[in-house]
């Protein structure tokens, strides 16, 4: 798939940054050659589903080249630590939102064993296979609004190396019995590998200081982000906002002065048959009990919710600071954070993150993210896209948007052929680019040229072959 030039949404989404840069930021504006460059990478990202310049480059037909396009990425004066900050104002600007609910969660990017450069990378469990993986770690804040879902902040994770020796060590240590006080104590923290629910907090705390004028309604984070301090503080954040999350079946709370787990105290009561609707469409019948109960682990009275979908077997059970929500309205909510995971899904499989992503060091990772973002930022801009948002009609998925766009830079590329002046000049030069761009490489897998060996017997290893088969 080659690219004449940026297709027109795209010049305009960054159009739309520049001005946003020179109204809310106090740096420079970006510069005709690094406008120029942003939409050619986030075409290209969208045509290639990568992050490579090689890959880039061959999409151009070398229009770009390779040093080039690293060069700016590397050395290019680009505001990116507002980039994306004002790439989610230019959003809200454009579609008018004024308040919505904030998701936050994480996800893994598997690497090499070997790799050393790529930024964060520590072994993570791998949830499919059970065992374990290389990987970054990622926490994304996403934000979903009547009209529009977007993801708005992200931050690396990389578990202490210093804390994680000391907890391998001490498993060991306490398998062969040996005493507590015999056994090193455990190391405090570096500032440098901060917890996920401390990301997850300044990324809230971000979100709040950068777009004061957004009201949130109500905050979902995973369970691993279900944590006492993590609720009362993102709570307080937004003047006391809902958080909904997940708590473990066997989590103590305390009911007429006796503790017992969760699960065992929704036993002792019969749930109630509910018809909701997920995320405000389809309509499941759920069973579900709730109770304002206090939770030791917490401290505090919270709002508890066991629900069971149909045909399942297991309740799961919600956890929610603010007591004067419906129960319904809990349930409902909470199934907005499926939301989050289909976005996960687009962005590796669509968005350019999932595949070749190699830029080495903090800054690699972080800027070959920014872009992969502001592509799905620029999505929102595609002029069908557009009208169906205008028009309150369902948006189209990320999926269908990418095969439409590259028949658009197929129709684009002829249309420039067709209108130049000496059309067999240009397809002379397209030809002599493409001869240079696309190098064609020896393979392996053909003997042509190599000696496959004297594949034959040996006359004179007959008599020992034979003795040998006598023997056995």
């Amino acid at each position: 798939m080659f690219i004449e030039t940026p297709l027109p949404f795209i010049k305009t989404f960054i159009d739309d940054i520049d001005k946003a840069i020179g109204k809310y930021q106090s740096g420079d504006r970006l510069s005709i050659i690094q406008k120029s460059w942003l939409s050619f990478c986030i075409m290209a990202i969208f045509i290639t589903n990568s992050v490579c310049w090689a890959k880039f480059r061959r999409a151009s037909l070398g229009t770009y080249s390779l040093a080039a396009l690293s060069w700016m990425f590397r050395n290019s004066r680009i505001p990116w630590e507002v980039l994306l900050q004002t790439s989610v104002r230019v959003v809200i600007s454009k579609y008018g939102i004024t308040g919505g609910v904030l998701l936050e969660d994480d996800t893994e990017k598997k690497r090499s064993k070997t790799t050393k450069r790529i930024f964060h990378v520590h072994k993570l469990k791998d949830k499919a296979s059970g065992g374990y993986i290389m990987g970054q770690s990622i926490v994304l804040l996403f934000l979903v609004t009547p009209l529009i879902s977007i993801p708005v902040g992200f931050s690396f994770y990389m578990s202490d190396p210093t804390l994680r020796a000391w907890y391998k060590n001490e498993k060991k240590l306490k398998k062969k019995g040996i005493p507590k006080k015999e056994r090193p104590a455990q190391p405090k923290r570096d500032f440098r590998y901060p917890t996920k629910q401390e990301i997850g907090l300044k990324l809230l705390k971000n979100f709040r200081e950068s777009y004061p004028e957004i009201r949130i309604k109500l905050i979902i984070v995973d369970a691993l982000y279900g944590t006492a301090k993590f609720i009362d503080i993102a709570s307080k954040l937004f003047g006391g906002v809902q958080v909904l999350s997940q708590m473990r079946s066997n989590q103590k709370i305390r009911f007429r002065n006796k503790e017992k787990s969760v699960e065992k105290y929704f036993r002792s009561y019969p749930a109630i048959v509910e018809k909701i609707k997920i995320r405000g469409g389809e309509e499941r019948v759920v069973l579900v009990n709730s109770a304002r109960v206090y939770v030791c682990s917490h401290k505090t009275k919270r709002f508890i919710v066991a629900l069971k979908y149909e045909g399942e077997e297991e309740y799961r059970y919600l956890v929610a600071c603010d007591l004067s929500w419906r129960t319904l309205d809990i349930v409902q909510g909470y199934t907005l954070r499926w939301l989050v995971e289909v976005f996960f899904q687009d962005w590796k499989s669509y968005e350019g993150w999932g595949q070749l992503t190699k830029q080495l060091d903090e800054e690699g990772s972080s800027r070959s993210l920014i872009l992969s973002l502001l592509l799905d930022h620029c999505l929102l801009f595609h002029p069908e896209q557009k009208a169906r948002l205008e028009n309150k009609l369902p948006a189209y998925t990320v999926g269908s948007l990418q095969e439409k766009t590259k028949v658009e830079c197929v129709l684009e590329f002829i249309r420039g052929l067709i209108s130049s002046d000496n059309i067999e000049e240009k397809l002379s030069l397209i030809t002599e680019a493409i001869e240079s761009v696309f190098q064609l490489s020896p393979s392996k897998k053909h003997m042509v040229n190599r000696e496959l060996g004297r594949l034959e017997p040996t006359a004179g290893l007959k008599y020992r072959a034979q003795i040998a088969s006598v023997q056995i």
